[in-house]
């Protein structure tokens, strides 16, 4: 276990059934030579005491705003300078609306309100509450602000209700705590990724597209956020949910991507991960469905080039400093893989199979595994066969030595 020692807490403990388990987050914290001092909001006492959460911090508690003690030192301003960062756990649906709106009316909200340190939530509420248009609205104005988040799970909740919204575990969110202070080696980088396919317009009921599910876009975005990175996933359709503290620009067409991808720079990588359509309709969008008559042929679609997103970024003014693409092939891949980057002028080459599976028949379009190479102009790596996830991981490790080969 990484050590806590010379890092100050703060941990707000808001009402609900799943603050016991800040008790053991208080715990792993001590254990790990931190120290925490803990804020109970009026619902916290409701659920555990200020003599169990002061016994296991070995520190004064504090509920109120008004404490004559405490506000001679003028304690939430005190509170607010003196922690490396504040963890809130749980987050109730009533306290993340507080802060987003900025309400100052506990010594809790004061103090993050007052506050010019980071904040991590740790959101627990009813899946329905979760679910509100408000509380992700809530949600999203405290990401964009820059508020870290762990959490929510999915799975059974107290009040008999099973869905998203059950508090992360004390040892997940500790993990989180860790990953602020030390796993973060691209905080100081800015990413662009693409994800899934794009949909090229016939009539307003057909397209040109693909099987691209996106997901591997979204897991290498969601691996460089986590490691500290500030990413914008330029996404095309896809049905995966927007992931926290990413910023989402989505899009249809190639062209729409293009431009977003032109928006998003200049910054200090790109991934080129989305499935991007070869080619479009070479006449306009037909402005009702085309229909079908009988006796008649059926019509002739001429297509045109799209334009090339990977090549674009790769010889751009503002070309990124790593410029990232992905070969999806059938058949000699590593060839085919070489050859593109040296035609579209990137650094990095991720090679993948998307053959149909010889024994299963399984398309890896859609699944939830790849079986990876990384070509660059002076090596290959095999990375087997492995999650989608494992991949995106793999891939920022990766990152992350590059960026500090070129620092030193």
């Amino acid at each position: 276990m990484r050590s806590l020692e010379d890092k100050k807490i703060l941990l707000v403990i808001s009402g609900g059934i799943a603050a016991y388990k800040a008790l053991e987050l208080i715990r792993l914290i001590k254990k790990a030579g931190g120290t925490v001092r803990c804020i109970l909001t009026k619902g916290g006492t409701e659920f555990v005491t200020p003599l169990s959460v002061t016994t296991l911090s070995e520190e004064p508690v504090y509920t109120d705003l008004w404490s004559l003690k405490d506000e001679t030192e003028i304690g939430h301003i005190r509170l607010s300078r003196e922690a490396d960062l504040i963890v809130v756990a749980p987050a109730s649906a009533d306290f993340l609306a507080k802060i987003a709106q900025g309400l100052a009316d506990d010594l809790a909200s004061t103090t993050l309100l007052a506050s010019n340190k980071p904040v991590l939530i740790a959101p627990a509420m009813n899946p329905e509450m979760w679910e509100s248009p408000a509380t992700q609205a809530n949600l999203k104005t405290l990401i964009a602000r820059g508020v870290l988040q762990a959490g929510p799970e999915r799975g059974d909740t107290a009040c008999g209700e099973t869905g998203r919204g059950r508090m992360s575990e004390a040892e997940t969110i500790f993990d989180e705590i860790l990953s602020f202070f030390y796993d973060r080696p691209l905080k100081d980088l800015t990413a662009l990724v693409t994800a899934g396919p794009t949909y090229e317009p016939i009539d307003p009921v057909r397209f040109i597209g693909n099987r691209s599910s996106g997901k591997q876009g979204y897991a290498i975005a969601a691996a460089l956020h986590e490691t500290g990175a500030a990413v914008t996933l330029i996404s095309g359709p896809t049905a995966l949910p927007d992931i926290p503290g990413v910023k989402m620009i989505r899009c249809e067409t190639a062209h729409d991507m293009l431009k977003a991808c032109e928006y998003a720079i200049p910054c200090d990588l790109a991934i080129c991960a989305a499935a991007v359509s070869d080619w479009r309709p070479a006449e306009d969008t037909q402005p009702h469905k085309i229909k079908k008559k009988p006796g008649a042929p059926p019509p002739t679609l001429t297509l045109q080039e799209n334009p090339d997103i990977l090549k674009t970024l790769s010889t751009h003014v503002h070309r990124p400093a790593l410029v990232i693409g992905f070969a999806a092939e059938t058949e000699n891949l590593l060839d085919n893989a070489k050859e593109k980057l040296s035609r579209k002028g990137c650094d990095w080459i991720l090679a993948n199979n998307i053959a149909p599976d010889a024994n299963s028949g399984e398309n890896i379009f859609g699944g939830d595994e790849n079986h990876v190479y990384l070509v660059s102009e002076n090596k290959t790596q095999d990375w087997g066969r492995t999650s989608k996830k494992a991949v995106a991981r793999k891939l920022a490790s990766e990152i992350a030595v590059y960026f500090n080969n070129r620092e030193q």
